[in-house]
């Protein structure tokens, strides 16, 4: 897990740990989403469901500009 966490190609890693085929890989991947998903249950979602981000005029002009 710390070395799909720390960006290393699970092709690598599925290398380093002699596994025959590259799926063989994919349960750390499975365990990397659940702690992802662990980490989006504590967080609180927004109470107005209509919130969204509006940029403002001096952003918009430089992105226009690009």
């Amino acid at each position: 897990m710390a070395l799909l966490n720390s960006g290393v190609d699970r092709t690598v890693i599925a290398v380093w740990l002699g596994h025959e085929l590259l799926e063989t890989t994919q349960i750390y991947r499975h365990a990397r989403l659940e702690l992802k998903q662990q980490a989006l249950d504590r967080t609180t979602p927004l109470s107005d469901a209509h919130c969204r981000y509006r940029p403002g005029d001096t952003l918009l002009a430089f992105l226009k500009s690009l």
